[in-house]
């Protein structure tokens, strides 16, 4: 394996900022740069062990001769596992750009592994020194930072008293229509029991008016002969009165 053409700094490591809950610290970022002092143009890419807690700008690239470039590496916002720390290293990986060729992406396929020149850095991560903030009696920052830390972690989990107090009365005004809602209803199917039964009413009354005024018709058919034999009588009784007298 050839040795690697181009300078590196720093050379040998990366340092990193962690709070003292294992944090990274937020916005901070670590710069590497990368220059070829030879007469070739060289193909570079910045691997890790680490890919998912890393941000790297760029990643790879292309270095023509006499030139230089800054890589910015950006820890992400998680936790590191003290368990990992000696695990996390960082490579730059370089090869001789063939001449003629543009396509990259196909170079780094085609190159063969003993013409690659790789590069490891090391990962070194800093925290708060005790003793300094003990000299400059900063104690109570860090307890200060250390509960503010706690608190987020406790809102995230426990929802806030004044949402908790909304959603509350939220409810309870929605309780409150639909008790209106059923009592509507319930004095609505009063009002339509009352009138299906005055409906009923109406419709017996008509039933007994009508059985009142309209006559029988088997009783008038009853009747009529014994009128018939009444008024025969009546005459009968005139005429024999008149013979008698």
């Amino acid at each position: 394996m050839p040795n690697q053409v181009l300078t590196i700094d720093p050379q040998n490591e990366l340092k990193f900022k962690v709070d003292f809950s294992g944090l990274f610290e937020q916005g901070y970022t670590t710069h590497m740069r990368l220059t070829n002092p030879s007469s070739d143009t060289v193909l570079f890419k910045i691997k890790t062990t680490a890919p998912k807690k890393y941000c790297v700008r760029p990643n790879s690239g292309v270095l023509e001769p006499n030139s230089k470039v800054d890589i910015a590496i950006t820890p992400q916002p998680v936790y590191l596992d003290p368990n990992e720390k000696h695990k996390h290293k960082f490579m730059v990986q370089s090869v001789i750009a063939p001449e003629g060729r543009t396509n990259i992406d196909q170079v780094w396929k085609e190159i063969s592994p003993d013409q690659l020149m790789d590069y490891k850095l090391k990962c070194v991560f800093e925290t708060p020194r005790v003793s300094n903030l003990n000299d400059s009696g900063d104690n109570a920052a860090q307890n200060e930072v250390t509960k503010k830390r706690a608190a987020a972690t406790e809102d995230a989990k426990v929802p806030k008293h004044d949402n908790l107090e909304s959603d509350l009365q939220k409810a309870t005004s929605e309780v409150l229509l639909l008790r209106e809602e059923e009592s509507k209803l319930r004095h609505e199917n009063l009002q339509l029991k009352e009138e299906l039964l005055r409906l009923h009413q109406k419709v017996g009354e008509g039933r007994v008016r009508r059985h009142s005024y309209t006559p029988d018709k088997n009783a008038q058919a009853t009747l009529i002969p014994w009128i018939a034999i009444a008024i025969g009588m009546a005459f009968l009784g005139i005429i024999i009165g008149k013979f008698l007298m």
